[in-house]
């Protein structure tokens, strides 16, 4: 038997499609833990049997929101279930993605350098 030729960009765009459900369906949960929550991106492993999620909260506990989240896997995975075409639906593993925190520090960094050197001059 002969197996198909891989589609090109196929993660990819399945990321990309699990990123978009996924932030439809986060909307719709009543989980009070559960603030504010973008999906920043989603790395799904070779077989599609694990998804990373990493997200970014704009107001609540960062700990509380991934503890709701990684409770919510099971539900969330079967809405993807229901909307995505395609044979196996990933695990989801919610992560904390601190991108967001780091880029504000170092623009706070750079802020204070930059006021520093013109108090200097």
């Amino acid at each position: 038997m002969r197996h198909k030729r891989a589609i090109p960009n196929r993660s990819l765009r399945v990321s990309d499609q699990i990123q978009r459900d996924l932030a439809d369906l986060i909307r719709d949960l009543k989980d009070p833990r559960i603030g504010m929550v973008t999906i920043n991106s989603v790395v799904v492993t070779p077989d599609y049997a694990h998804a990373k999620v990493y997200f970014s909260v704009l107001v609540g506990d960062t700990a509380e929101c991934a503890a709701g989240l990684n409770e919510a896997a099971g539900f969330l995975r079967n809405g993807l279930f229901k909307r995505l075409q395609i044979h196996t639906v990933p695990t989801l593993h919610f992560n904390f993605d601190r991108t967001t925190e780091h880029a504000a520090e170092l623009s706070a960094l750079i802020r204070e350098a930059n006021s520093t050197r013109a108090k200097e001059d």
